[in-house]
């Protein structure tokens, strides 16, 4: 069973007017989009992305007879030239952004995102287009990986672990999930407790082939020019890298223009764009006893001013 992270906490925080215009960047089951589509009268609308084709057509069948729903099969961080299509540039009144991997993703080891289940190494979140993590891992080089494990990952032993899959490889080609957490497992000398050994460089390796932090940077510039005056948006966060991102954008637009330390400056002279909107939300004790997957995730909000 697929479970909303922060559903209730999302839904307050974008303070839903009946008749206003929304977005939910990340549909994946739809939750969110469901929750959000019960607070709207005839007059409101509500645009989902995906860039997954699973999540799209999930989408199609469970919005069939909605005509208050657009749905666009497209990464969120082309928000910006859908909403300049659709002339509603500056109109909308909610974006609402739940990052990383969804459950239903996790939970079908086809898609190659758990290292707990036997699948083709693919990672793909839209699996129509890229490269997916089995042609990565055994045809990137050895710095490049254990870079990437280590910007991506903050994996510890990036060098030692990249070593590790690149003497496999010479052996036998790397395809399968279990295959490459063995790997990982053997390599790994130190175990967090609670946490798999392969924990973080399936994290790295999937952020990589997706681009995410890109696609988040690129939706974060694009939010000012969709979002109306008192337009709010809510992000929740699963890793510290997404979090940190959306934590510096916030305070970028709250904080308005960096001036020099000595330049006085008069309140109405004020340039920041947006206002933060309370503390970071994390999930209660009753909803992570429900839902495990929950324990990381981070909601930030904020509003145009």
């Amino acid at each position: 069973m697929h479970l909303s992270v922060l559903l209730d906490e999302a839904i307050d925080a974008l303070n839903i007017k009946p008749e206003g215009i929304y977005i939910d960047g990340t549909f994946g089951r739809g939750g969110h989009s469901q929750a959000i589509l019960k607070q709207l009268n005839e007059h409101g609308k509500l645009i989902v992305f995906d860039q997954d084709p699973e999540a799209i057509e999930y989408a199609e069948k469970t919005f069939a007879d909605e005509n208050r729903v657009f749905i666009q099969h497209h990464a969120f961080s082309g928000m910006f030239n859908v909403v300049q299509k659709l002339e509603l540039e500056q109109q909308v009144d909610g974006i609402l952004l739940d990052l990383g991997v969804s459950s239903p993703q996790l939970d079908n080891a086809e898609r190659g995102f758990s290292f707990m289940q036997s699948g083709e190494l693919d990672m793909r979140m839209n699996t129509k287009q890229g490269l997916s993590a089995k042609e990565w891992i055994n045809t990137v080089s050895l710095n490049e990986m254990a870079t990437v494990f280590k910007e991506y990952g903050e994996e510890r032993y990036a060098k030692r672990i990249a070593q590790a899959i690149i003497i496999a490889r010479e052996q036998k080609a790397i395809e399968e999930t279990l295959q490459l957490a063995e790997i990982i497992k053997q390599a790994h000398p130190r175990w967090e407790k609670h946490k798999h050994p392969a924990t973080r460089c399936f994290q790295a390796i999937r952020i990589y082939i997706n681009q995410e932090l890109q696609e988040l940077e690129d939706v974060l510039e694009q939010i000012v020019g969709i979002l109306k005056p008192g337009g709010r948006m809510a992000i929740i966060s699963f890793h510290s890298l997404e979090d940190r991102m959306v934590k510096r954008f916030i305070h970028k637009m709250t904080s308005g223009e960096e001036l020099p330390f000595d330049v006085p400056i008069q309140y109405e002279e004020d340039k920041s764009e947006m206002k933060k909107i309370g503390k970071a939300i994390k999930p209660g004790q009753k909803e992570l006893s429900q839902n495990p997957r929950a324990r990381s995730a981070i909601l930030r909000v904020a509003e145009k001013k």
